[in-house]
């Protein structure tokens, strides 16, 4: 059913916004709309859509077909995530509440770079004793990392993504996320423009330093594969092709390689560090919560409808995948930081990506990898949305505990 609700209606004065400063996580992550809500284990597979996945060998729609006249109007039975004929110039009826409502909560979370202040970040850059080398290193190693990883990104949605998803309220967000990816471009450029660093020693870092093009090397394939204009899904390789891509992107790419980038900036902020780009690298990491639990939700969602895709040996596919990915991040913690900084170092990230890593293949419905490990980071606890996790096991919210809370003051 169509909600006429003001979608703005949650956004009140003590709400945190861009310019306020730097917040403690569970208040800015309290605004980062639903965990996933798409059972990663479904109790009953549909045998009907089992079959009909099976069968399936026809291309979906696209939205550029031919105007039917008389053409029967769209029933929500119609609606498929992918390799589905409805007519995907209708948004309603919605199928899939969950994703208009991230497109709501999304919308609701605008905000744009300058907004906030980065003097401070300006003085102390400028300033010879203000940050050590190291400090120095990490600052400019991420943004030149994330400033071409959020075009990557925004790449494979707007290349790859969209024309295999044949959705339109999945189609509604990957829009809205679209330009979200744009907007952090946008953010990293204001980054490096305030403090005066060289653009293209940032922006070309990705084909200049290894730890950063390593990451890059690993995704870009993934795009070219499902970019090919001579590729479609509707067969059981091409519909597994696009799940990895999926499970790439979103639980990898955005779920994995940003996390060490993340707590590296968060805890110069904690030290009242940088605390303008710290405070640019919050609402993105906010951001990147919310597209990472959207794609979590339609990687499910495609396993519900097409059972027969999701086999032993393609899970074992995925957790190899995952397992690489630690791998190249935990590297890049290495090259980032060779002599430990701030409070961290190597083998602490490394232990905290293996615990992500078993919180992605949870929410995918993959066994943990890294038995035993823990989060030696508990101040970013909330970042990984874990006290609104669903318990598809227990049928009831899961509250974790969370260890020290962040104070930014």
């Amino acid at each position: 059913m169509l909600n006429w609700d003001d979608p703005l209606a949650r956004v009140t004065k003590d709400t945190p916004r861009p310019g306020d400063g730097l917040q403690d996580n569970p208040t800015l992550m309290a605004t980062a709309g639903e965990a996933p809500v798409v059972d990663p284990h479904p109790a009953v597979v549909d045998q009907a859509l089992s079959a009909l996945g099976e069968e399936q060998a026809q291309v979906g729609a696209t939205g550029l077909e031919d105007i039917e006249m008389g053409a029967e109007r769209i029933r929500v039975d119609d609606k498929r995530i992918i390799n589905c004929r409805a007519d995907l110039n209708q948004l309603v009826p919605f199928k899939y509440q969950w994703a208009w409502q991230k497109y709501l909560d999304a919308c609701a979370n605008h905000w744009m770079p300058q907004e906030i202040n980065m003097s401070a970040d300006i003085a102390l850059w400028k300033d010879p004793n203000g940050l050590t080398e190291d400090e120095r290193t990490i600052v400019k190693r991420n943004l030149g990392f994330f400033s071409t990883a959020d075009s990557l990104v925004a790449n494979n949605l707007v290349l790859a993504v969209y024309r295999h998803i044949t959705n339109p309220e999945c189609r509604q967000y990957l829009l809205r996320q679209v330009f979200e990816e744009a907007l952090h471009t946008h953010a990293y450029q204001y980054c490096v423009e305030s403090l005066g660093l060289d653009e293209g020693e940032i922006f070309n870092m990705y084909r200049e330093v290894p730890a950063v093009a390593r990451k890059a090397e690993w995704a870009l394939p993934f795009t070219q594969y499902l970019g090919d204009p001579h590729f479609h899904t509707g067969t059981l390789e091409n519909d597994q092709r696009l799940l990895k891509e999926l499970v790439a992107f979103y639980v990898i790419f955005e779920g994995i390689f940003f996390y060490v980038g993340f707590v590296q900036i968060l805890s110069m902020g904690r030290r009242n560090k940088m605390t303008g780009v710290a405070e640019q690298f919050q609402y993105i990491m906010r951001d990147e919560s919310m597209h990472m639990n959207f794609g979590i939700d339609v990687i499910n969602q495609i396993k519900i409808e097409n059972p027969h895709i999701w086999t032993a040996a393609f899970q074992q596919e995925i957790v190899d995948m995952i397992r690489e990915a630690v791998s190249l991040e935990a590297q890049y913690a290495r090259d980032t930081m060779p002599n430990g900084v701030l409070g961290l170092n190597a083998p602490l990230f490394e232990e905290y990506l293996q615990y992500i890593a078993n919180r992605r293949c949870a929410q995918i419905g993959l066994p943990e990898q890294y038995p035993g490990v823990g989060n030696p980071f508990p101040w970013m606890s909330e970042v990984l949305d874990l006290q609104k996790e669903k318990n598809f096991f227990e049928t009831r919210v899961t509250e974790y505990q969370t260890g020290g809370a962040l104070s930014w003051d």
